[in-house]
C-alpha cells in the first residue's frame, strides 16, 4: 500500500521537468477522468491536455476548461468532441491529435459505466459499454502507439478493474451476444480480463512504453447509473441505495485524483518518472521492470498471479486475434 501521504510528497515532485508534456484524457470531462486532470494542471507545470469527450458534455467542459486556466495559466487544455463508443469517430480523433502532436506523453482511459441495464449496441453492432471500456480504448493505444514511442518515459493508464481478473472469461461469446449471455456482472468479468490480456500483449510488444491497469476501487463518479432508464426501479434502487453507499466507502474526489496522477507520473511503475524510493512496483509477469501494471486503489501492484497465468495460456491469443478482427477497419 502507497498511503495518501506518500502520493502527495510525490506529486509534489512534479514540474515542467517531469510532467507528462502532452497528455491525452479520453473520458477527461467527468468522474476520475476528470479529477486527475485537475490533479495534473494543478501541479503548476507547463502541459497540454486533450480533454475528449461527448458534444453533450461540451458547455460544461468549456466551463471547466476556463476553471483549469485560472488554476493554472501555463497548462492549454484542448476540447476535442467525439461520440468514442463509435470506432470510426475513435479513429477521427486520434488522426486529429497525430495532426498536431509530435509525441503523447500520457493517454489516460476512463470512458465508460457498469453497464447494469439491458444490452445496447451502438451503431456498428457493438455493445456500447464494451466498446468504451475496451475496443475504444485499443484503438486509442494502437493509434497513438507511434506517437507515444516518440516520449521520454510514456505511460498509458487504462482505469477499470486491474487485479480483479478472473478466468471465467466465455472464450466462445467474446462479445457477449448470445441471447441471455449479457448481464451486468457477467459484462464486468468479461470486460476486465480482455483489457489486461490486450494491454499486456501491447506492452511486451513496446517495451520502452509503461501500461497500467487500474482499479479505482470506490469513487462515486454517477456512472454507475449511466445507461439506465432514469425512472426504473433499477435506476431508483441505486440513487437511494446503492449511491450513498458508495459515497460512503468512496474516495474523495480529491483522493481519487491525486491517486491517479501519482500512477501517472511516480516511478514506482516502471523505473521511470517522478523518483520513488520506495519498493518497486512489480508488473503483470511479477517483474520490477517494464510492462502491464495491476494496480490496485492504494496504488499497490496486484499481480493476481493465478488468474492471470490461466488467462495468459488459455485466453490471450483468442482475445488478441479476435480485437484485432474487429479493430482493423479501423487502423
Amino acid at each position: 500500500m502507497v498511503s495518501y501521504k506518500e502520493i502527495k510528497a510525490s506529486n509534489a515532485l512534479i514540474n515542467d521537468t517531469n510532467a507528462p508534456r502532452v497528455a491525452v484524457f479520453v473520458g477527461g470531462t467527468s468522474g476520475i477522468g476528470k479529477f486527475t486532470v485537475t490533479a495534473l494542471v494543478a501541479t503548476d507545470a507547463s502541459v497540454r491536455v486533450y480533454l475528449v469527450g461527448r458534444k453533450s458534455s461540451e458547455e460544461h467542459t468549456r466551463i471547466f476548461i476556463q476553471e483549469l486556466h485560472t488554476i493554472n495559466p501555463k497548462a492549454e487544455v484542448i476540447w476535442i468532441e467525439g461520440e468514442v463508443a463509435l470506432l470510426a469517430e475513435t479513429k477521427r480523433v486520434c488522426e486529429v491529435i497525430k495532426s498536431k502532436e509530435s509525441h503523447v506523453d500520457l493517454l489516460f482511459l476512463t470512458a465508460g459505466y457498469a453497464p447494469f441495464g439491458t444490452r445496447k449496441e451502438t451503431a456498428e453492432g457493438i455493445e456500447v459499454a464494451q466498446s468504451l471500456e475496451y475496443y475504444s480504448r485499443m484503438l486509442f493505444i494502437l493509434h497513438l502507439l507511434p506517437l507515444l514511442g516518440e516520449a521520454e518515459a510514456p505511460r498509458v493508464i487504462s482505469v477499470l478493474g486491474g487485479g480483479l481478473e478472473r478466468t471465467t472469461i466465455d472464450l466462445d461469446d467474446l462479445d457477449l451476444k448470445k441471447p441471455g449471455n449479457f448481464s451486468g456482472i457477467q459484462a464486468q468479468t468479461q470486460y476486465i480480463p480482455m483489457n489486461s490480456m490486450t494491454l499486456e500483449k501491447i506492452a511486451n510488444d513496446n517495451t520502452n512504453v509503461t501500461f497500467i491497469h487500474s482499479w479505482p476501487g470506490s469513487v462515486n463518479t454517477g456512472n454507475v447509473r449511466r445507461g439506465l432508464e432514469p425512472n426504473s426501479i433499477l435506476a431508483w434502487f441505486i440513487w437511494l441505495i446503492l449511491e450513498p453507499l458508495i459515497t460512503l466507502f468512496s474516495f474523495s474526489d480529491e483522493e481519487s485524483g491525486q491517486r491517479h496522477l501519482f500512477q501517472c507520473t511516480s516511478a514506482a511503475f516502471g523505473g521511470r518518472g517522478v523518483p520513488w524510493h520506495g519498493p518497486p512496483g512489480i508488473n503483470s509477469q511479477e517483474q520490477p521492470e517494464n510492462g502491464l501494471f495491476l494496480v490496485n486503489r492504494k496504488c499497490s501492484c496486484t499481480p493476481n498471479a493465478k488468474a492471470m497465468h490461466l488467462l495468459r495460456e488459455k485466453a490471450q491469443g483468442k482475445i488478441w486475434d479476435h480485437t484485432q478482427e474487429v479493430l482493423r477497419p479501423y487502423l
